[in-house]
């Protein structure tokens, strides 16, 4: 994880958010979170790209669910935990290298469900992709072990 995080709002929503094993793997950051959002950053390198040299749809499409998760996290209570039910993503120009921004922001929050969208932007602040995604909260024994 990055060490210089933005927080907007709740404070302990970072200290008791679990770390991505699945970002240390691929190598990108929470670098902003708050109340019903949260932004994620890669440097897209060579260890990143497909065969045919540019990065690979499935990394952006990592980086873009981690963001709605993360932002779908700052709207659980203590005890609760959630998991997603649906991900779409639209690639919309590729990528070669440099920094890609995933901003996550919760749409919709039910009880149960909620819906969320991703853009992810390069260096330029250009669109390359745009994720929606189906979360559903878990409470009680569904949440333990999360």
């Amino acid at each position: 994880m990055n060490a210089m995080i933005k927080i907007i709002g709740k404070d302990s929503v970072v200290e008791n958010m679990p770390i991505f094993p699945i970002a240390q793997l691929i190598g990108f950051n929470l670098v902003e979170m708050g109340e019903g959002h949260a932004v994620m950053e890669l440097e897209a390198e060579m260890k990143h790209r497909n065969p045919m040299g540019t990065l690979h749809g499935g990394v952006i499409c990592d980086v873009a669910d981690a963001a709605m998760g993360a932002a779908y996290y700052t709207t659980l209570e203590e005890g609760e935990s959630f998991t997603t039910i649906e991900l779409k993503i639209n690639y919309l120009k590729p990528v070669w290298e440099g920094l890609i921004r995933a901003e996550g922001r919760v749409i919709k929050n039910g009880k149960t469900i909620g819906l969320l969208k991703c853009e992810v932007t390069d260096s330029e602040n250009s669109l390359v992709a745009f994720a929606t995604s189906t979360c559903m909260t878990l409470r009680g024994e569904s949440a333990g072990g999360r």
